[in-house]
C-alpha cells in the first residue's frame, strides 16, 4: 500500500494516523499529566479490586491500569458527576449559623455644651509663616480620655454651603459638645516642629498649633515699573558738547542757523588786486575758525575778475534752511580802472 501519496502526507514520513490511534495518543498525554498533578492515594473514588483492575466508585467504570483511570478524571462523564455529587451535598448539607460579629458598647453621654477656647494668631520671624495656636478648656472631661482633632473639607459637611477657599479644623472630647473653627484652605506644614498638640492633665486644657506652608508665588517682588516715557520733540543730548541723547530716544531738529551779512560791493584799486574780503562774524556758541590764505587767481584771467567761488565740501544740512546764495562780484571795465597802456613806436620810414 502506498502511504507517500495519501492525502495529508509527507514524503520521507509515515502515513496519516487512524482515529484509533489519535484517540490512543490522547489518552496516554493525559495519563501522564494526571500523574504529575493527581494523587492517587488521596482520590476517594479510586478503588483497586480482587482481579488487580481499577475502579471509579462515582462513575462505576473499570479500568485495567492506573493510565486508564487517570485518563477517565480528566472526561467528560467523570466531571459531570463531580459537579452533580457537589450540588446534592450542599442541598443536604445543614444551614449553619453565621459567626457572630464582636459586640461594641457605645458609650452614651449627655452633653453638657461647648468648651472655652482661645485663638491666637502668631508669625514666624525668621521664616514668615502664619501660624493658629487653640486652646481649649475641658474641665469637665469624661476621666482617661484624651481629646482629638481633625481637619475636614469645606465638602464633608452640612451645615453651610460648601466654599472651596476654606475647611474646618474640629476637637471633640466627651461629654462636650464637638467644635469646629473655620480656617483658610491652605496646605498645612505637616513638621512636628510646626504641628504638635499638648494636653495637660492637671488643668484640663488642651493645645494645638499649626502653620500654613509658605506660598512662593505670593512673596515673589512684584516686577519693577518702566521709567516714564520722555516727552516728544525734546532734543535728550546737549548742544555744548555733552554728548548724544539716551538711545530709544528721537532727537529734535537743531537749532537754525543764521545766515552770513551780505558782503558790500568791491571796488578795485589801482594795483590791479581786490582787498581782502570781510570775514563773516562767528555763529554763536561756536569758536571763531582760523582764517583761510586766499588763493591766488588762475592763470590767463584778467586781474579784474574774481574766481567762482568752490562748492561745499561737506554734504548738505539735513533739516536746516538752506545757504545763502553767493553775492556777485562788482566788476569794472578795464578801461576805466586800469591806466592807459603804453602804445609801441611806429615803425621807421623806409629809406
Amino acid at each position: 500500500m502506498d502511504f507517500q501519496h495519501r492525502a495529508g502526507g509527507k514524503t520521507g514520513v509515515g502515513g496519516v494516523a487512524s482515529a484509533s490511534e489519535s484517540n490512543r495518543d490522547r489518552r496516554e498525554r493525559l495519563r501522564q499529566l494526571a500523574l504529575e498533578t493527581i494523587d492517587l492515594n488521596k482520590d476517594p473514588y479510586f478503588m483497586k479490586n480482587h482481579l488487580g483492575s481499577y475502579e471509579c466508585k462515582l462513575c462505576l467504570t473499570l479500568h485495567n491500569n492506573e493510565g486508564s483511570y487517570l485518563a477517565h478524571t480528566q472526561g467528560k462523564k467523570h466531571q459531570a458527576n463531580l459537579a452533580r455529587r457537589a450540588a446534592k451535598e450542599a442541598m443536604e448539607a445543614p444551614a449553619q449559623p453565621a459567626p457572630e460579629r464582636a459586640k461594641v458598647d457605645i458609650r452614651q453621654f449627655v452633653k453638657i455644651g461647648r468648651p472655652g477656647y482661645k485663638v491666637t494668631k502668631q508669625r514666624d520671624q525668621e521664616s514668615g509663616q502664619q501660624s493658629l495656636l487653640f486652646q481649649i478648656d475641658y474641665p469637665e472631661i469624661v476621666d482617661h480620655l484624651h481629646p482629638r482633632y481633625r481637619f475636614m473639607a469645606a465638602y464633608e459637611q452640612r451645615v453651610e454651603p460648601p466654599d472651596r477657599r476654606w475647611q474646618y479644623l474640629l476637637f471633640s472630647a466627651e461629654p462636650y459638645e464637638t467644635i469646629a473653627f473655620k480656617v483658610p484652605s491652605r496646605e498645612v506644614d505637616k513638621d512636628p516642629k510646626k504641628l504638635w498638640t499638648h494636653w495637660n492633665k492637671e488643668t484640663k486644657q488642651y493645645f494645638l498649633q499649626f502653620a500654613f506652608k509658605l506660598d512662593m508665588k505670593a512673596m515673589a517682588p512684584p516686577p519693577p515699573m518702566p521709567p516714564p516715557p520722555a516727552p516728544m520733540g525734546m532734543n535728550m543730548g546737549m548742544n555744548m558738547g555733552m554728548g548724544e541723547g539716551m538711545p530709544g530716544h528721537p532727537r529734535g531738529p537743531p537749532p537754525p542757523r543764521l545766515p552770513p551779512p551780505p558782503m558790500p560791493p568791491l571796488h578795485l584799486h589801482h594795483g590791479g588786486a581786490p582787498p581782502p574780503p570781510r570775514q563773516a562774524p562767528p555763529p554763536p556758541h561756536s569758536a571763531p575758525p582760523p582764517p583761510m590764505p586766499r588763493p591766488p587767481p588762475p592763470m590767463g584771467m584778467p586781474p579784474g575778475m574774481m574766481p567762482p567761488a568752490p562748492p561745499p565740501s561737506g554734504p548738505p544740512m539735513q533739516g536746516g534752511p538752506p545757504p545763502p546764495p553767493p553775492v556777485p562780484l562788482l566788476c569794472l571795465p578795464l578801461a576805466a580802472s586800469l591806466p592807459p597802456w603804453p602804445l609801441p613806436p611806429p615803425p621807421p620810414p623806409p629809406s
